[in-house]
């Protein structure tokens, strides 16, 4: 066996096993567990899969078997798939793809950058809840002619007021639903919180989150979050290819020897780029310029570029002193700020 794909189910796993000239030797299914028993039992291999839900799993279970596994997006993975599509077409395309010598792997990621990835995602999702929450309540109050300021703080400080003194404005069956959303606002808003304690606990007590937290812009979420995806930024030749795969790079279409850069690629993990460029916003605004060493080139970036322009550039530099910070285990030392003369 020259190369492994794996396609990867809920239930089910298509094997596919190629020779060195590409020929298909083995084309089997199995569950999960059968699957570990015919991998123990099978040549030390070289085995591909996409980087999907159970990926980093299995991953570690073929490692620990031996093998050398690699996971591949399933965007580089595409473009071998022939023909039609089905399971074992995508194995065979996996352990194509894996053999190429310039393909892209993702890493496999420890239990513990799963734990804090799975933090992040959750606490994710109850912000969104929150949200929907909140448009909610304030959508049912609108209709019985209850006007609130915008920010949600003006609403929740108004919150007692309208359910002490809504007898005139809201019926009891209304009344009763508006302390139902009421109730739930609470309680995410709590969830929320302790996740957001557990992440600064978390952050705290890692080197890697400790040193980085150190550069301006970077706090606890954005610095678990950072661990949580790269881990210590081995999987990076160096900081601009972290900041592309973030997708804070411009995109490019050039050809006949003309460069065309776009607007950012917006590629890769959309929640970390989220989150980063808010951390670069809040730098952007409170950084006293003529204290920081990054003051003077945020300063001449300003004459000459939109104010999102210039959060997304600070974006990117964070992002790249990160991966540095990460990938040499160093603390943060920012230069000195040179003045002109």
């Amino acid at each position: 066996m020259h190369s492994v794909g794996i396609d990867l189910g809920k239930t089910t796993f298509h094997l596919v096993a190629l020779g060195a000239a590409g020929k298909v030797l083995v084309r089997k299914k199995f569950t999960q567990k059968q699957l570990l028993i015919f991998t123990a039992n099978m040549q030390t291999s070289l085995i591909g899969m996409e980087a999907c839900s159970g990926a980093h799993f299995l991953g570690r279970a073929l490692r620990s078997q031996g093998h050398d596994v690699r996971l591949i997006a399933a965007k580089f993975v595409k473009p071998f798939v022939k023909s039609n599509k089905n399971d074992f077409i995508d194995a065979e395309a996996i352990a194509e793809a894996v053999e190429r010598k310039n393909m892209r792997f993702v890493p496999i990621k420890t239990d513990d950058q799963l734990d804090l990835q799975a933090i992040h995602r959750v606490r994710d999702r109850l912000m969104s809840r929150r949200t929907a929450v909140i448009n909610q309540l304030r959508a049912f109050l609108l209709e019985r002619g209850l006007v609130f300021a915008k920010t949600p703080s003006k609403l929740r400080d108004a919150m007692p007021e309208v359910l002490e003194n809504a007898g005139a404005s809201l019926t009891p069956q209304m009344l009763h639903l508006i302390e139902i959303l009421w109730g739930e606002w609470k309680m995410v808003e709590q969830q929320i919180e302790q996740l957001g304690d557990e992440l600064e606990r978390i952050s705290a007590a890692d080197a890697g989150c400790t040193r980085i937290r150190k550069i301006p812009g970077i706090g606890p979420v954005v610095a678990t979050a950072i661990v949580a995806a790269i881990g210590n930024g081995a999987a990076f030749r160096k900081g601009r290819d972290f900041a592309a795969w973030l997708g804070l790079v411009p995109g490019q279409y050039s050809t006949g020897g003309k460069a065309k850069l776009l607007s950012i690629s917006k590629r890769g993990n959309v929640y970390l780029r989220k989150i980063l460029i808010h951390g670069a916003r809040a730098a952007v605004l409170r950084i006293k310029r003529d204290r920081a060493p990054i003051g003077a080139w945020l300063d001449a970036l300003d004459l000459r570029a939109h104010k999102n322009v210039v959060v997304v550039a600070m974006a990117n530099k964070l992002a790249r002193i990160a991966w540095a910070v990460l990938s040499s285990g160093e603390e943060y030392r920012p230069l000195p700020n040179k003045l002109p003369a």
